[in-house]
């Protein structure tokens, strides 16, 4: 069953203007974006009644951010002023061990990542102390029912609230983000995505962690951040922060596609009651393969602002790969570097929940083909 009421894109904006007493959303840049999502979301994504209920509350809420961020910079503008330094965005098809590697480097304590709690919920509330714990309360409370929308998402990618998260979840508040086709059916906005100049959502980006870095003091130390999104943007981060190295990490795209497909298909539920599995890997492979080809060039420009990761090795010895990645990164390991990931790989044991099961047909794909369509880059990198 489909809703027959449509996203109305000034009702979200008054809404979230209603809902914090703002009304200043800064450039409108992000409109076109915004206008193209809200579109597709309407015309394709098929939204169930709940899924209309939930994305029209998300909606809202990243708007009412936007308008938080302008406030927040208006009210301190030393915020603007924060020096924010990114010693690399991991990125690579998704289910290619970049998860692990992320994550595993954020326990270093020469880095700084994005933290869940802190991508849900960046500005602070009104009133509330340093120690944010309202919004902490919130994040966990947002876990809880993501758990119940989505039980089986948790035997796919284990998530915690306190835990570094993708900065991709900052990016969903300029409209210009892979969550959206991640989460919903909407093509004509993947295709517009793949065209659009992310420039004015990067330099948003770099806001957003000015406003993470100013309300800890003393969090200093250059991001090591992680996400997929990034393959679509790779020019555009290069170029947005300077010093940031791409660490890609690599998998046969012949288990990374099916698997990403199957992780597709667990978020997209929660939205739509018409999820086509059969539609879900025809779509991801050729998204993917376009990226890698894009990347390709990418990388042939600027061949030094890269490091390659290999998902066997991530797998079989995440402290040498860790070891490698930081001396890359110019951050020579220490004993404390070493202590850091030991006692994240125990914790990561820990949290580690059960497998799931696919084949490539359940999502309408062929391993011969997937080997033909993705030659040109398992040639090279694998």
């Amino acid at each position: 069953m489909t809703v027959t009421t449509a996203l109305n894109v000034d009702e979200l904006l008054t809404g979230a203007a209603t809902k914090t007493g703002l009304t200043d959303f800064g450039d409108d840049w992000f409109r076109e974006p915004l206008d193209v999502l809200v579109t597709s979301l309407n015309t394709e994504a098929s939204l169930s009644p709940t899924g209309f209920q939930l994305t029209r509350h998300r909606l809202t809420a990243l708007l009412a951010d936007r308008l938080r961020l302008r406030a927040l910079q208006r009210e301190h503008p030393e915020v603007l002023d924060v020096e924010v330094r990114v010693a690399a965005e991991i990125c690579g098809l998704p289910r290619t061990g970049s998860t692990l590697l992320h994550r595993l480097l954020a326990a270093s304590p020469q880095l700084t990542s994005t933290l869940s709690w802190e991508v849900a919920y960046p500005v602070p509330f009104p009133g509330e102390g340093p120690d944010a714990a309202e919004r902490k309360r919130r994040a966990q409370e947002r876990m809880r029912v993501f758990a119940q929308l989505s039980p089986d998402f948790g035997d796919l990618h284990t998530v915690v609230w306190d835990g570094p998260e993708e900065d991709v979840l900052l990016l969903d508040r300029t409209f210009v983000s892979m969550s959206y086709d991640s989460f919903y059916r909407v093509p004509s906005y993947g295709d517009w995505l793949r065209t659009a100049d992310q420039t004015p959502a990067y330099r948003e980006l770099r806001e957003w962690l000015q406003v993470l870095q100013w309300q800890q003091e003393g969090r200093t130390q250059p991001w090591v951040l992680k996400s997929p999104h990034h393959l679509t943007a790779v020019d555009t981060v290069l170029d947005a922060f300077p010093g940031c190295k791409i660490v890609m990490t690599h998998r046969s795209p012949v288990r990374a596609v099916p698997s990403y497909a199957s992780m597709v298909r667990t978020m997209s539920s929660q939205y739509s009651e018409d999820v086509d599995p059969l539609w879900i890997g025809p779509y991801w492979s050729r998204r993917f393969a376009t990226t890698l080809q894009v990347f390709a060039d990418a990388r042939q420009a600027r061949p030094d602002r890269f490091v390659d990761v290999r998902f066997a090795d991530t797998v079989a010895k995440p402290l040498v790969v860790a070891h490698d990645v930081l001396g890359e990164l110019g951050l020579p390991p220490s004993r404390a570097d070493d202590q850091a990931f030991a006692a994240y790989l125990r914790q990561n044991r820990a949290e580690r929940h059960g497998s799931h099961s696919y084949s490539p047909a359940d999502f309408g794909l062929a391993e011969d083909r997937l080997k033909r369509d993705f030659a040109f880059y398992t040639e090279v990198y694998l």
